[in-house]
């Protein structure tokens, strides 16, 4: 059995943006962990009997998000961690910086506001708890450029970069092709009446999708696609579940296609790890 760590700013990164590698470890029998750095303070509230926890003095939508994690994981068949806490303590050390520019931003304790060392060290501190026989977060835009998500993925690289033995690390990556495809399959299932915006093949791509050659892992496990929806449902707040869609607060919908991309990184230069012939299929050393 190996052992997979898996390292979010939110709830719900983990199901959004690992899901279908996390249930695929899961159900190949692998321990798999899930360390979340804030519990989404500014996230922005989809239904409208919820809108009142947005923004809310004293933060009830964190307590509201806790509890969306914890349904989450408990479909996922995890071990939650929440960074310098137990999952079953106190509130985390860090709180949910919002975008660049807003009033969380400036908050004493946002994620992306502080110094890097010390949001590194309790990373490390996890990562040496667990460990894992490989770690994975985001890409060095973290995904879409929320500043949370860049410092998650700058202090998963500085806690590894500093320690003599440190497990591989993963960052996640969608190959181009990818999503070519996936927005012809958005266009022809998501019906027009849902209200919902389908990207259409013109449209921007997210940092993260890179070409195919860049990723050296992919996990392609459809099996997992109806668990990871019910992990989503969870996330009621923040996400929309259709059959084999989702849409966050944008309504844009992307697709559930039980796939995902990987790629090695040195986390001392940050430069990704050429692979070499065939992508491997899982996110361990032994998967061919």
């Amino acid at each position: 059995m190996s052992r997979l760590l898996f390292v979010h700013a939110h709830p719900d990164d983990e199901t959004l943006a690992t899901g279908v590698a996390i249930l695929h470890h899961v159900e190949r029998g692998d321990d798999v962990h899930v360390l979340t750095c804030t519990l989404g303070e500014e996230g922005e509230v989809i239904p409208a009997d919820l809108a009142h926890l947005e923004g809310a003095e004293g933060d009830p939508l964190a307590v509201h998000r806790r509890a969306e994690l914890a349904r989450a994981v408990a479909v996922l068949g995890v071990t939650a961690h929440l960074l310098g806490v137990r999952a079953d303590g106190d509130v985390p050390a860090y709180r949910d910086s919002g975008m660049v520019g807003s009033r969380a931003f400036g908050h004493p304790r946002a994620l992306a506001g502080t110094e890097l060392a010390p949001v590194a060290a309790l990373v490390r501190s996890t990562v040496d708890e667990i460990a894992p026989d490989v770690v994975v977060t985001y890409d060095p835009q973290g995904g879409y450029g929320h500043p949370d998500h860049i410092r998650v993925h700058d202090a998963v690289r500085l806690a590894l970069a500093e320690m003599a033995s440190a497990p591989p690390l993963l960052v996640t990556l969608t190959p181009r092709s990818w999503v070519a495809e996936d927005r012809a399959w958005l266009a022809a299932h998501v019906p027009a009446d849902t209200g919902y915006a389908v990207p259409s093949p013109s449209d921007p791509v997210a940092p993260s999708v890179v070409d195919d050659a860049l990723v050296t892992h992919e996990v392609v496990d459809p099996t997992v696609v109806a668990r990871q929806m019910e992990a989503l449902r969870a996330h009621a707040t923040q996400v929309v579940v259709g059959d084999g869609w989702f849409a966050l607060s944008n309504g844009v919908v992307s697709r559930l296609a039980g796939r995902e991309g990987y790629a090695l990184m040195d986390p001392r230069t940050g430069e990704l790890v050429r692979g070499v012939g065939e992508k491997r299929r899982g996110l361990l050393a032994g998967d061919a």
